[in-house]
């Protein structure tokens, strides 16, 4: 389980770093996958930059957090950073995305990061 928990924790930091390169060197393409679409070259541009250098800190701050601090840091860590992908459908849902991004990435997001947690509280 060690293992598993570890990978996990792991896949879903590098996650973010990808997830927050994507934000940051291509915006639009990344607005289209979270569900609703801005343009970076309009008043969204700040937006869109901020989301990336967030998510591409909480993938920083989850590795270091596991590297430094342990499984059970990560663990609390991955509890409380769950919120982002609950929010995260809630702002898609709002915004008239589509229910299946809503739900299909970003609450299934919330659920792996939730899993995670508990994992890495098990180890």
């Amino acid at each position: 389980m060690t293992v598993t928990a570890y990978t996990l924790a792991v896949v879903l930091d590098l996650f973010c770093l990808f997830l927050g390169y994507r934000f940051l060197f291509q915006p639009g393409p990344a607005a289209v996958g979270y569900g609703v679409p801005a343009d970076p070259k309009g008043d969204a541009g700040a937006y869109l930059t901020v989301k990336g250098i967030k998510d591409g800190t909480f993938g920083v701050i989850g590795l270091a957090l596991l590297a430094f601090a342990g499984a059970r840091a990560e663990a609390w860590f991955m509890l409380c950073v769950a919120l982002v992908p609950l929010c995260d459908t809630l702002v898609v849902l709002r915004h008239g995305g589509a229910k299946a991004v809503a739900y299909g990435i970003h609450f299934a997001t919330a659920i792996v990061v939730l899993i995670s947690a508990v994992l890495l509280f098990l180890v």
